[in-house]
């Protein structure tokens, strides 16, 4: 990095790996095409085909494809649901919500499914976070610099299809999400001001201050409490926090305690092995957490999204089927 001081991004942020996208063209790895490699790996182990589902939704915060091109039309919902072979009946959009977007997506094809509008469909997302990344190594200044946080950044992509509960063993019991326009200007991604790279800016100090995390136990605890509920009554088994960074992890648990007045469930992270990978994050840590061997089938799961906006609520979801 020219002209910055040393700092131990590890020891700050607690990302000790992440995922770059191979940049040769023949690799297929900009935004477009690691969503759609993950729609692909999605279909392959689900029990349908491309041409059964009736809607996708594309929620990447980056819309690259074919090299630098940032596309906003057509929808790369629309050119995966032609390349996946989707009917032309199928209802496909993007939609755009910082790193609440998976999260925003689950939220509205499960409305869609519970009020008969469709029977199922994909929510899929590709991040190519690495060009903030690289703009940030290249103009910080230090640990204070508004785009020290993109230095956390890794790409990925994943995708879930949903459709009917047929029992509570595997359900999404509720989701909501709401935004908070107060704290938007803590976290804007836009072209740089100093080159033509594009540049994340976040007030990481702001960001982190205990009136910003109380957002989601507030949310959380009113919702409940309109169902005569408390946060202990829902036995959640896990929590998967927005993979900011392991600090990051730690405070929102911890203020969550505090606030709700009972230990949190056991939380899930892979912030330190993919770093932050935005929109991606939570259906990344679930992926692991399954693939690993180590999640107990019927357990159940609450994702907490925390996204510029700013973005907050809960999904909670129980999980039986432990394939993926």
């Amino acid at each position: 990095m020219a002209g910055a001081p040393e700092f131990d991004l590890h020891r700050i942020t607690g990302v000790a790996e992440r995922r770059v996208y191979d940049p040769q063209p023949e690799a297929g790895e900009d935004s477009y095409g690691l969503a759609l490699k993950a729609a692909h790996d999605c279909l392959a182990k689900s029990r349908y085909q491309a041409a059964d589902l009736d809607v996708i939704i594309n929620a990447s915060i980056t819309r690259f494809k074919d090299g630098t091109r940032f596309y906003f039309e057509p929808s790369f919902a629309r050119q995966l649901a032609t390349e996946l072979g989707l009917p032309a009946t199928a209802v496909s959009f993007d939609l755009s919500n910082a790193c609440a977007g998976m999260l925003t997506g689950i939220h509205l094809l499960d409305r869609m499914i519970r009020a008969g509008i469709v029977r199922n469909g994909m929510v899929v997302s590709g991040e190519q976070n690495t060009k903030v990344a690289e703009t940030a190594a290249a103009e910080i200044t230090g640990s204070y610099d508004p785009q020290f946080a993109s230095l956390s950044v890794g790409d990925a992509a994943v995708a879930v299809i949903l459709d009917e509960s047929q029992d509570e063993a595997d359900r999404i019991h509720y989701v909501d999400l709401m935004t908070c326009s107060e704290y938007s200007p803590l976290c804007l991604g836009m072209p740089s001001d100093r080159s033509e790279g594009i540049a994340l800016y976040t007030d990481n100090k702001k960001m982190h201050k205990q009136d910003r995390l109380r957002l989601w136990p507030t949310f959380h605890g009113d919702l409940l409490a309109k169902q005569g509920r408390t946060f202990a009554d829902e036995g959640f088994d896990y929590i998967i926090q927005h993979q900011v960074g392991t600090r990051f992890v730690e405070y929102v648990n911890a203020v969550g305690e505090a606030e709700f007045c009972t230990p949190m469930p056991q939380s899930l992270s892979v912030v330190e092995e993919f770093g932050n990978t935005a929109s991606t994050a939570h259906l990344l840590v679930l992926r692991q957490h399954l693939r690993a061997g180590t999640a107990r089938q019927g357990a159940k799961y609450l994702l907490v999204p925390a996204a510029s906006g700013v973005v907050t609520g809960a999904l909670s979801v129980t999980i039986s089927n432990l394939a993926v």
